[in-house]
């Protein structure tokens, strides 16, 4: 090692350009070299950091070339060369190391600041933009007592560094620390006069907020002792609108009395709303207790005439028209006629049936479960009784015989003009309310619907 750091004519450590003298340099290992911070380092890293101090980027970039690796080296505090460099103001060893690795931007130390809050803190802005280059959000982050960049460029003196960090973020001007201090209220603090009027310009910038402690800008400088500083800080400040925290906190009479005013229409409006729902929940109930009576009174009633279609059904089986022959087969069981009232009446019987076993089976319980059942049933009973009207003029037919047929003919004109008549006209009006109850949704799919009874409930028990 001899001779290595012995500075030639030029200020410069060149020997160690030197082949025989780097290899001699870079053979040797850390066994007696300084402790940098509490941390073994290697006789490279120790040479790269004291030659920051000596601001030679020409040696730094040989140890790079050598072990890039050394940039991302960290001492106890969680100090790296980036930070050390940039806190020292060698920006041509800040240029090399962002060179070779832009991500040690991101390192912290211990305390959480970066490079940017050292080189903001010390004023070193060609430092300050070279960091901002690699990454303009680099402005925002914070260390762990939540300051900024701004906020330590603001303890110091220069006025280029805190305008150079509000080009590349101004709405940082506004981001506050733990105690909820923003820039503003640190250059206050620090009587930088030139500072707070740079601060002032942006539009961002809210004079008036205030500290954890409830403290405006105004307020701390008029804690601050008297001076040329604060009271131009102070001028400055008034100028630009500023006010003491109890001003701000001091609600006016017309805003007091209006925000109560608001407060109690409010406060009745939701009164008479719960009124209204209760109200509308007791009719509510009335009303599904009623429909639930109509249900069952109907349910009840297609029972009754369901197991009176079966009954007749059954026997018109064992009473068939033209009456039976000695081996109890019916005499006209070729005629057409009596074919058609066989078939007829089966379905008639069958379909009785059903609708007599669904309703002893089905439980009663929910409302819309009991309304669909009901309309299946209804639709079956009206089967029935279309089948046991084929089956009557059928009869008619084998009874009356063929001299009186014109007797047949009229009951069939009769009873089919009857049936398709009724049948007709409660299809039409069931067609008819399924389409309203559409309408009556798309147009209720955004407004208040109770949720427990509504419209289309009621209006659904014709239609069924």
């Amino acid at each position: 090692m001899d001779g290595v750091n012995e500075p030639d004519e030029n200020g410069k450590i060149s020997n160690l350009l030197d082949p025989n003298v780097k290899k001699q340099t870079f053979g040797r290992k850390s066994q007696n070299w300084p402790n940098l911070g509490g941390t073994k380092m290697t006789f490279y890293s120790s040479l790269l950091y004291v030659n920051f101090v000596s601001s030679y980027a020409e040696i730094v970039k040989i140890f790079l070339d050598h072990d890039p690796g050394l940039s991302k080296t960290v001492s106890q505090s969680n100090s790296t060369p980036l930070t050390t460099a940039a806190a020292r103001g060698h920006s041509s060893v800040v240029d090399e190391l962002l060179s070779r690795d832009s991500s040690i931007v991101y390192i912290t130390r211990s305390n959480g600041k970066n490079a940017l809050h050292l080189a903001a803190r010390q004023g070193h802005v060609d430092i300050v933009n070279a960091l901002l280059k690699k990454d303009p959000l680099l402005a925002r982050k914070t260390d762990k007592k939540g300051q900024t960049s701004l906020h330590m460029a603001v303890k110091g003196v220069s006025s280029e560094v805190v305008r150079s960090l509000l080009q590349a973020d101004p709405a940082i001007v506004m981001l506050p620390d733990k105690f909820s201090n923003t820039a503003l209220h640190v250059a206050t603090r620090k009587k930088r006069v030139e500072i707070v009027n740079e601060l002032l310009l942006l539009r961002d910038t809210n004079v008036n907020a205030l500290t954890r402690d409830h403290k405006t800008a105004l307020d701390i400088v008029e804690n601050l002792p008297f001076s040329e500083e604060t009271s131009e800080i102070k001028e400055i400040l008034i100028r630009y609108g500023a006010r003491q925290a109890n001003d701000l906190n001091q609600p006016k009479d017309e805003l007091r009395q209006t925000v109560t005013e608001i407060r109690n229409n409010v406060h009745n409006q939701v009164e008479q709303a719960r009124k209204t729902n209760r109200n509308m929940s007791g009719i509510a109930k009335e009303l599904r207790k009623l429909h639930r009576e109509g249900i069952n009174n109907a349910t009840n009633s297609v029972t009754v005439v369901a197991v009176l279609f079966a009954t007749v059904a059954f026997a018109a089986i064992f009473t068939v028209p033209g009456g039976d022959d000695n081996d109890g087969v019916a005499v006209m069981v070729h005629a057409l006629s009596f074919q058609v009232f066989f078939i007829s009446n089966a379905v008639a019987l069958f379909t009785s049936l059903a609708v007599v076993v669904v309703q002893i089976t089905v439980v009663r319980g929910e409302i819309k479960s009991e309304r669909r059942v009901v309309g299946v049933i209804n639709k079956l009973m009206w089967l029935a009784s279309v089948c046991t009207t084929v089956a009557f003029i059928s009869s008619s037919y084998i009874v009356m015989g063929r001299h009186h047929r014109w007797a047949a003919n009229l009951v069939t004109v009769f009873g089919g003009v009857t049936m398709a008549g009724v049948l007709g006209v409660m299809t039409y009006f069931v067609v008819k309310s399924k389409k309203l109850r559409r309408v009556r949704r798309k147009s209720k799919g955004s407004g208040w619907r109770n949720t427990e009874f509504s419209d289309d409930d009621v209006n659904r028990i014709y239609a069924i």
